[in-house]
Order: structure tokens, then C-alpha cells, then sequence
């Protein structure tokens, strides 16, 4: 089923297609996404100046060759850096240019990405939230960090925030967390302190109790990332809409 808030698939990172120059989180992939009446999910990171862009990396080398972290190189170098393998020479856009792009023609899912200190934590939030006062169009926050979600509330934001979550069986790119970390945020029990509007949950994780729990109590879950009418299908019967990258759903009915 769909849910009056996910009402169309979501594209992942924009209807992007490599093979055709159409990168992830251009904005060549986000209008395509608009033509195929798609959402977008999108990531937001910092630069080394407090900015946020369109671009879901820590790291630029694999989206634009360069080397290094995200927040180390101001906004206007990166805005300047195209995307390695974009026709249109599309490079990673600020925010704020990516709002005025969509312009509320479409639902956006945006995730805030991980940062690595308090004070980074605090500045995506507000910077996010103050931006999004202005905007005049359907938009939903999630995040992976419950700590995102609590603060970008505190900035301001009253849409939608939802939570991203997987199973949390250790993996080399989340080793920074304890085992009382995980198992808090495999079970949800954050909801205090977030109070999630949604789930967007990892497609291999829909059958965990803490996922069906808060379904049966009505939060609508996303799954990601959806790759064929296969996986599609196996997770339409513990879902609400899918976030998909490398096939059209459309099509695929």
C-alpha cells in the first residue's frame, strides 16, 4: 500500500543513469526525476565553510575525482567541480540552488548525513532548517543519526523526519558504534527523544519486530535501495513506497 505522504516511488539520489551521463544528486538527475513523476531522495553534506550541498559522499574522489573529505573544501570549489562522467557537466549543487531547482514540483526525501562532531551535528541542522522555512513545497528530513532528527526539530522544522535504519550487524563502515548503540538503534528505541514520523529501512531489515511494530501503529516505511520489480515486490507486503535507482518501476508493473 501507499500512504497519502509517499504516494509516488522515490528515485535514489534522482533518476540518475551513468551509462547515459546522468550522475547521482545532479541536477540533471533530479529533473529527470521530476519528467518521470518520481520523488527525489537526495543527501545533504558540509563543506569546510558551513555550507550544504547536494552530495552524498564523504569522501569527493569517487563522484569527482578529487581527493579528500567533503569538509575540506569550500562550497564554491566544490560547486565548481563537475561530476565525473556527467554529460550535461553537471557539478554537485548548494542547497539552497537545489530548491530553487525543484521548486516544490515533487516530494523530496532528504537525508542529513552523518557528521563527526557536535558542532557539525548542529550546523547541518540549522543551516537545514533554516533553509527550508522559505520553501514552498512537499519535503520530508530523515537521517541515519537520531541526534539529526531531534536537533533539526529543535532549529524549526515541522514537516515529516523519519529515521533510516538497516539491522546493525557490524559492518567496517559503522565500527565507530558500541554494541548498546546498536542495539538501540536496531530496536527504535530512540523514539523519545526523536519521535520519527517515518521509517526508511534498509530492504534486507523490513521483517525486524521494532520495523512491523511501528508500521501496525501507523508510521509509513520506505525501503531502500530497491534495484528491480523482484525486490520490488518482496518487500510491497511490509511497505509503503520504495526508494529504487537502476530501473523504472513503471515500467516494470
Amino acid at each position: 500500500m501507499t500512504t497519502a505522504l509517499f504516494s509516488r516511488p522515490i528515485a535514489h539520489r534522482g533518476l540518475h543513469n551513468r551509462a547515459a551521463g546522468i550522475i547521482e544528486n545532479s541536477a540533471a538527475a533530479f529533473e529527470a526525476a521530476i519528467a518521470g513523476n518520481f520523488a527525489i531522495e537526495c543527501d545533504l553534506q558540509l563543506t569546510s565553510d558551513g555550507v550544504p550541498v547536494v552530495f552524498h559522499d564523504d569522501d569527493l574522489e569517487r563522484l569527482t575525482g578529487k581527493t579528500g573529505p567533503v569538509s575540506a573544501i569550500s562550497s564554491a570549489e566544490l560547486t565548481s567541480t563537475p561530476l565525473l562522467g556527467s554529460a550535461a557537466g553537471n557539478c554537485p549543487q548548494r542547497f539552497t540552488d537545489f530548491l530553487t531547482q525543484v521548486r516544490g514540483r515533487t516530494l523530496l526525501q532528504i537525508e542529513l548525513k552523518y557528521q563527526r562532531d557536535v558542532a557539525g551535528t548542529q550546523l547541518l541542522a540549522r543551516a537545514a532548517a533554516e533553509l527550508l522555512k522559505s520553501y514552498e513545497g512537499p519535503v520530508t528530513i530523515e537521517s541515519f543519526d537520531p541526534n539529526l532528527l531531534t536537533q533539526i526539530r529543535q532549529f524549526g522544522f515541522t514537516g515529516p523526519r523519519g529515521i533510516i535504519t538497516y539491522d546493525y550487524e557490524p559492518n567496517e563502515w559503522d565500527a565507530y558504534l558500541t554494541d548498546d548503540q546498536r542495539y538501540t538503534l536496531r530496536h527504535l528505541l530512540h523514539w523519545h527523544e526523536t519521535q520519527f514520523d517515518f521509517i526508511s529501512c534498509d530492504k534486507d531489515a523490513l521483517e525486524l519486530p521494532a520495523i512491523k511494530f511501528w508500521r501496525a501503529l501507523g508510521k509509513p516505511v520506505t525501503a531502500w535501495t530497491i534495484r528491480s520489480k523482484v525486490e520490488a515486490d518482496a518487500a510491497a507486503p511490509y511497505i509503503d513506497q520504495i526508494v529504487f535507482e537502476g530501473f523504472d518501476p513503471e515500467l516494470a508493473q
